[in-house]
């Protein structure tokens, strides 16, 4: 009589990169040959909002340089700790938007499954930094509300996956969802709004493009790339793979003060996408978050800013100059805002 032996399953790469990221501040001093002096480093604000960065992320900061635009996305600093008016925990009411146990149902058409609460990276700017994940969001044991909703509403016809970030998820939960989406059939598209491309660029493994180029969903994915530097040779060859699997790219960006508040940073920025088969699709005003205010950028000079890239660049890479406020049903260009102010 033949046994039968079990199949081994090996741990895939990406997931060793993700378990492996730097948690410590003096290992990230180290690696970054900077102390704690030169750049306020806060423990109280790294006990609120844990440090969290993949080395994969950490390989592209500069060593030396305590102004480094990728540096400061991740550091803990004493800014963090102060309380600013207008600085919420739910800066876009997400909890308003509650349909079903890990679904947000804020525009028409579309819904937002809440996946994970997990992340490669902890960005210091996240509008979800104060998120309740464990009341929220949707799991594997929990999709069935969030599913139920969506099948009874037939004008939902794109489901936008997000966390934390979906792609922290194993490739046999997210396939085991998507078809689970891929059964209702007014659903047509999928969109997944992930960092993981840019931060742990590993996470674009051929167990992935597998599932998402056999899907009969229209695939979008948005990544989130706010700095040139951040689009290194290993994060372009991620992008072009997924192109690959048919899969649309946009990006969308964050108007970080001392990062990529200039001009010639953004006009870099939209090239070096493009070059990767990526469109800029937003440039996002601030979300006014807890702990975030320092990197505020005024609303002026975000109009500013996106008038300049405007004579730069060709249309097609200007990205819409956006803010999310609470309550309307899309994402408001600013101009429009600020003349409505006027």
């Amino acid at each position: 009589m033949i046994t039968r032996t079990e199949k081994i399953r090996q741990t895939p790469v990406w997931q060793h990169a993700m378990a492996s990221a730097i948690k410590s501040i003096d290992e990230l001093l180290d690696i970054v040959q900077l102390s704690a002096a030169e750049l306020n480093i806060s423990e109280a604000a790294r006990k609120q909002f844990s440090l969290r960065i993949p080395m994969a992320y950490v390989d592209n900061i500069r060593p030396g340089d305590p102004h480094d635009p990728l540096l400061k996305q991740i550091l803990p600093v004493g800014e963090e700790m102060r309380t600013m008016e207008n600085y919420l925990d739910d800066p876009v009411a997400d909890l308003d938007a509650v349909a079903a146990k890990g679904l947000l149902h804020k525009y028409h058409g579309r819904v937002l499954l809440l996946t994970t609460g997990a992340c490669a990276i902890h960005c210091r700017y996240c509008f979800r930094r104060h998120f309740p994940y464990p009341e929220h969001s949707a799991n594997r044991h929990n999709w069935t509300p969030a599913l139920e909703y969506i099948k009874q509403d037939t004008s939902i016809h794109e489901v936008i996956l997000s966390g934390g970030d979906p792609l922290t998820l194993n490739d046999d939960k997210l396939s085991r969802l998507v078809k689970l989406l891929e059964d209702i059939p007014h659903v047509q598209t999928l969109r997944l709004h992930t960092r993981l491309p840019v931060v742990l660029p590993q996470r674009i493994c051929d167990e992935l493009l597998t599932w998402i180029s056999r899907s009969r969903l229209n695939c979008v994915v948005v990544i989130h790339s706010n700095h040139a530097q951040e689009m290194s040779e290993s994060v372009i060859q991620a992008l072009q793979r997924l192109q690959q699997g048919r899969v649309i790219l946009l990006n969308q960006a964050v108007l970080l003060r001392g990062i990529n508040d200039n001009v010639d940073k953004l006009t870099d920025l939209s090239h070096r996408l493009f070059a990767a088969g990526v469109l800029p699709y937003y440039l996002h005003q601030l979300d006014p978050v807890n702990g975030a205010a320092h990197f505020q950028v005024s609303d002026e000079r975000a109009c500013y800013l996106h008038e300049q890239l405007r004579h730069r660049l060709p249309g097609y890479l200007v990205p819409r100059l956006v803010q999310e406020l609470p309550g309307l049903k899309s994402k408001s260009p600013l101009v429009d805002l600020m003349t409505c102010e006027k």
